[in-house]
C-alpha cells in the first residue's frame, strides 16, 4: 500500500470501528493542526458513513505553549463554560467524539507547574458533566495518533531528521494494524482474543491481585462487583466502539481503599506537557502516602495534589510484555502508546462501566461500592519482563496470573 492508501485506511478505521459512526450522527473531532490532512479524510469518511455533521476543534501546540508564557496567573483558574456546555449537550445528543493526537511530549517544560495544575483543574471542574458521558460509556469516544515533527525527533532522535516522522507513521500503522490487508478484520480478531482474557479474569473474580517486581510489592483489592473489560464498549444505544487506537490492555477497577504497598514506574510518562520519570508510589489502605520521581517531581506533585481522588487509583490494567508496542522496543513517550505496552495503574477517577450495573448508576452508589471520583485520570506504566502478578481468591488461595511479564493462562 501507498502511504496515502494507509492514510485513508487509518481514517476509515477510526471512524468506523474507533467511533463507529452511525448514520444521523454528529461527529466531534478534536485535533492538532499538524493533523489536518488527516483530518480531512476522517470528516470526508464520516459524512460517507452518514454522519449528520462533523464538527472540528483544533488545537495548536505554539498557542497553548504562548498562553502558557504569557497570560496572567488567574488566565489559569478559566475554562470556557461555553465550551463544556456545548460539549454537553452534544454528549446529550448522542454525538461521538474523536480526538487526535499529535504529541510534543516537552510542551509545556520550564511552565510553572502551578499554572499547569491550575489549568487541569479549572479543566477539569467544566467537562466533569461531560466526562460523565464517556466514563459511563453512554456516548461513543475514541482517540488515535498522527505524528508531529517535535514528537518524532523525540521517538527517534537516532534517525535522520528528515525521515523521523515516516519512522513514527509506519510505528503507528503497525500498532494499529493498519500494515495488514484487512484491518477492520485484524481489530476484530484481536478484540475477541481480549475478550477472552476478561471473561477468564471475571469467571475467576479475584478478591485482590498482588504485584512483585524490582521496586514492586503491591496488593490491590478489588471491588466485589468489579467487571474486567477489553477493547469494545457499547454506548447507551447499543453501537460498538473503540475507545483507543492502540489498545492491548484488558482493565478493571481497583477498591479506593483497597490499595497497600509499593510500586514503581518502568516507562516515562508524559503529562501536562512535561515528563516524568521513575516515580515511586507508596499507598496505604488506598491513599498515596508517599511519592517521588527521578525527573518531574514537581509535576507529579501537582497531579496527586489535583483533589482528594486523585490521591486514590481509578483503573488497573493488565498489558503482556509480549504486546506488539512492548516487543517493538520503542518508547513513544506518548501514553496512547506507552500504556498499551505495559501494565499499568491509573491515578484518579474510576470507569463505572467496570462495576456490574455502574452505568446506570448515580455517583453515591458507585462510592458506596468503592469506585474512585476524582477531576482526573492519569495511567503510568508499572510492566516489564520481571513483573509477577497473583490473583487471590475470596479464601486465600493464590493463582499465577502474569508470569515474568506475560498471561499465565
Amino acid at each position: 500500500m501507498s502511504f496515502q492508501e494507509k492514510l485513508a485506511k487509518y481514517a476509515a478505521l477510526a471512524v468506523e470501528v474507533g467511533v463507529n459512526v452511525q448514520p444521523g450522527q454528529k461527529l466531534v473531532v478534536s485535533a492538532s493542526l499538524v493533523a489536518a490532512p488527516y483530518v480531512r479524510l476522517v470528516v470526508k469518511r464520516a459524512y460517507e458513513a452518514g454522519a449528520s455533521y462533523v464538527h472540528v476543534e483544533w488545537n495548536d501546540d505554539e498557542v497553548t505553549r504562548t498562553r502558557y508564557e504569557l497570560a496572567p496567573d488567574d488566565s489559569f483558574d478559566y475554562f470556557p463554560q461555553w465550551r463544556a456546555d456545548g460539549w454537553e449537550a452534544l454528549a446529550a445528543d448522542n454525538a461521538a467524539f474523536l480526538s487526535v493526537i499529535a504529541a510534543n511530549p516537552d510542551l509545556l517544560q520550564g511552565i510553572d507547574p502551578k499554572r499547569i495544575k491550575s489549568a487541569n483543574i479549572a479543566a477539569g471542574k467544566a467537562m466533569q458533566p461531560f466526562r460523565t458521558y464517556t466514563m459511563s460509556d453512554k456516548v461513543s469516544w475514541s482517540i488515535v495518533a498522527v505524528p508531529s515533527q517535535v514528537w518524532a525527533d523525540k521517538v527517534f532522535p537516532e534517525a535522520p531528521e528528515a525521515e523521523r516522522v515516516d519512522r513514527l507513521w509506519d510505528a503507528i500503522f503497525r500498532a494499529t494494524r493498519i500494515d495488514l490487508d484487512d484491518p477492520v478484520q485484524a481489530w476484530r480478531d484481536h478484540t475477541d482474543l481480549l475478550d477472552s482474557k476478561a471473561a477468564r479474569l471475571n469467571e475467576r473474580k479475584y478478591k485482590a491481585l498482588h504485584y512483585t517486581a524490582p521496586g514492586t510489592d503491591l496488593t490491590i483489592e478489588l471491588p466485589p462487583a468489579h467487571l474486567w473489560v477489553s477493547a469494545g464498549s457499547h454506548n447507551a444505544q447499543g453501537s460498538l466502539f473503540i475507545a483507543n487506537m492502540p489498545t492491548e490492555e484488558v482493565f478493571t477497577a481497583p477498591l479506593k481503599t483497597g490499595v497497600n504497598g509499593t510500586v514503581t514506574s518502568t516507562k516515562p510518562l508524559s503529562y501536562g506537557g512535561n515528563l516524568i520519570e521513575n516515580i515511586r508510589i507508596t499507598f496505604q489502605d488506598g491513599k498515596i502516602a508517599s511519592y517521588d520521581a527521578d525527573q518531574g517531581a514537581d509535576t507529579l506533585k501537582g497531579l496527586v495534589e489535583t483533589d482528594e481522588g486523585s490521591q486514590y487509583l481509578g483503573e488497573v490494567a493488565l498489558v503482556p510484555h509480549s504486546s506488539p508496542i512492548s516487543q517493538s522496543g520503542l518508547v513513544f513517550f506518548n501514553t496512547l502508546f506507552d500504556e498499551n505496552a505495559s501494565n499499568h495503574l491509573a491515578i484518579g477517577k474510576g470507569y463505572a462501566f467496570c462495576l456490574e450495573g455502574g452505568k446506570t448508576m448515580s455517583q453515591e452508589e458507585l462510592e458506596a461500592q468503592g469506585l474512585n471520583d476524582s477531576l482526573t485520570h492519569v495511567d503510568f506504566m508499572i510492566g516489564s519482563a520481571d513483573m509477577d502478578i497473583d490473583g487471590i481468591l475470596a479464601d486465600g488461595t493464590r493463582e499465577p496470573v502474569f508470569r515474568q511479564g506475560n498471561w499465565a493462562f
